[in-house]
């Protein structure tokens, strides 16, 4: 079993969106395979489906001041941010393919959001970094010590359509942690944000780069897949028309 591996870089959301519309398009037809998208996106706010504009905290003029963009959007999920530094990864999955703790027709999309987790966490433990899941939490937590709370790394929101996956995790690498004060992160008032680039106490530090390959590898070890990294979409979308 493979899955596809396109990294695109820092793109705008509107493009990374196309993109992933695309591949989940050709997913959806039985043209290509399960493919991991991974790429950064200059500022922006997000809105999922049970986001509230209340959640934003700074004024839509200050926002655009910035050249922040707001996008409301069909993921599970409140409001995040995504920035410079951040790894954005949409795992475009079909869930009735031979996936690892499928008990019936297809995996159940909270077994998939956990598998997800998993990889995050063998990712963050690959820099220095403990990390967990907290129940009724979605995402990636540090462990806690001390007076210190456990704060969130990694933010997880998707969607299923025809039991197809699209949007997916953004992980915290070196992005500018005070952006996230334009907005109460997914919701949660009572817990922060950091990264791995705070956390890591690794030298070299944490890239986005480095963090990219190892999110990459980790997905190929918990999802049980070989990774076959392709150079764009176009050469994606070319190897599913040509099989």
């Amino acid at each position: 079993m493979y899955m596809h591996l396109l990294q695109l870089g820092r793109i705008p959301y509107s493009e990374g969106i196309r993109v992933m519309n695309d591949v989940v398009a050709a997913r959806k037809a039985q043209r290509i395979g399960d493919t991991l998208l991974l790429m950064e996106h200059p500022p922006v706010l997000t809105l999922g489906r049970n986001a509230t504009r209340a959640n934003i905290l700074a004024s839509d003029e200050a926002l655009a001041q910035r050249g922040v963009e707001i996008h409301e959007i069909n993921r599970g999920g409140d409001v995040t941010y995504h920035g410079p530094g951040q790894l954005v990864g949409y795992p475009i999955f079909d869930l009735r393919g031979d996936l690892p703790g499928k008990r019936g027709p297809h995996l159940g999309p909270v077994d998939f959001v956990r598998l997800m987790e998993e990889a995050l966490i063998l990712t963050c433990k690959d820099f220095g970094v403990p990390a967990q899941r907290i129940c009724k939490l979605t995402g990636v937590w540090t462990l806690p010590g001390g007076s210190v709370r456990e704060k969130k790394i990694a933010a997880i929101g998707v969607h299923v359509s025809q039991a197809v996956t699209s949007h997916g995790f953004a992980l915290n690498v070196t992005t500018d942690l005070r952006d996230f004060g334009w907005i109460v992160p997914c919701g949660i008032t009572d817990k922060g944000v950091t990264s791995l680039e705070l956390e890591s106490a690794q030298e070299p530090p944490p890239t986005l780069e480095r963090a990219g390959n190892s999110t990459a590898a980790n997905f190929g070890r918990v999802f049980q897949r070989q990774m076959i990294a392709v150079e764009s979409a176009e050469e994606l979308l070319a190897v599913g028309a040509a099989s």
